[in-house]
Parts: C-alpha cells; structure tokens; sequence
C-alpha cells in the first residue's frame, strides 16, 4: 500500500501534561481538525481509546459527505497516537510527540499516510496536510 510522511513541528505555550490530557480526549479532536465535526461510540479500553469521528467534506461547495472513521488513540507520558480508518480505503497512523522546551512545549506531529491506490494518496495526503498545519494554529490558541 502507497504511503506518505508528514512531519510539523511547532511550540504551544503550555505544559506537556496539559497537551497530553487534551490530546488525550476524542472530544478534542471536533475543530481541532477542521473536517471533524463529531465523535461517537467512545470506548474506553486497557491502555486505549476507539471511537467514531465524523469527518465533514464538502465537494463543489454544495455536496456534503459525512465520513465516518474509525479511530484507536493512546497515549504515553511523552506521546500521543494512534491509528485512523476510513472506509474508503485510506488508514492514517498519527504521533504527537511532546517535549518540554522553551517555558511551554515543542510538539512533534507526525502523520503517515496509507492508501490502496495513489490518485487517493495524493488527495488523502493533501487534506492531511491542511489539517495538519491547521492542528498547530488552533492547538496554540486553545491551549497557548
């Protein structure tokens, strides 16, 4: 299967703890990603978190889709990952890495990106990125 690698690093004045916990919660990913707009069906388990996130994309402006992928999270002292599924053949695995620095924290985002055929890859990778570089400017304005 295709894949791609994407990498941000960026600073949020807060403490890594602070950033974990919210990192932490499936409810905190509604507009931290700017295409959620929901999760449903949490599941806490031993040492993990599965979920359903509701992806909103518009086509043309006027076609809504209304995505539904499946989502497993956890988190360690210094991180938190995970791995995405969404039925259209696309799979995101996903690490934030957090490292104290500079009176807040560095956050190290990573994101790699699968998909059965690349025509969908490089789509898949395109939002990804939006989200991606989208993720550090609200994470720093609710948590900076």
């Amino acid at each position: 299967m295709p894949k791609v690698t994407l990498r941000n690093t960026f600073h949020v004045g807060n403490t890594p703890e602070v950033l974990r916990a919210h990192l932490s919660q499936p409810q905190s990913y509604v507009g931290l990603s700017p295409l959620v707009v929901a999760v449903q069906d949490v599941e806490q388990g031993e040492g993990e978190t599965r979920y359903t996130s509701i992806e909103r994309f518009r086509f043309f402006g006027l076609v809504k889709y209304d995505n539904r992928i499946k989502v497993t999270l956890r988190s360690t002292p210094r991180t938190v990952e995970g791995e995405v599924k969404s039925p259209g053949g696309v799979r995101l695995d996903y690490r934030f890495t957090l490292t104290e620095k500079a009176g807040g924290t560095e956050i190290e985002d990573i994101l790699v990106v699968h998909a059965w055929i690349r025509p969908l890859l490089g789509y898949a990778a395109r939002k990804a990125r939006e989200v991606q570089l989208a993720r550090a400017g609200v994470l720093a304005s609710r948590l900076g």
